[in-house]
């Protein structure tokens, strides 16, 4: 983090620069845009939000919305992926094994 931007290397090594947009901890939400990325987006704009849940789980909702809608398989993919490493980093800190 810098300020309001991060700095992202995703699997491949294309490096992501984002905006975060806003961070509302009462409403456990995040936005965010992509400002600079190999990939030739024309707009990108995305959140995540966390919602309680039965049994005292959460729900994480990722919301992305982007331009040219020819890229929605990479999209999808780079969501998918990210998803995995969520779900295993916030296992993992449940569990204490995270370094």
């Amino acid at each position: 983090m810098n300020g309001h931007e991060r700095t992202l290397t995703m699997l491949g090594g294309n490096v992501v620069r984002e905006y975060i947009v806003s961070i509302d901890d009462q409403a456990r939400r995040m936005a965010y845009a992509v400002v600079e990325s190999q990939t030739p987006l024309l707009h990108h704009h995305a959140s995540f939000q966390v919602f309680p849940h039965e049994d005292g789980i959460a729900r994480l909702v990722w919301t992305t919305d982007f331009l040219p809608d020819d890229l929605a398989a990479e999209i999808q993919a780079r969501v998918d992926r990210g998803s995995q490493v969520m779900k295993q980093t916030i296992e993992a800190e449940a569990k204490g094994t995270v370094r």
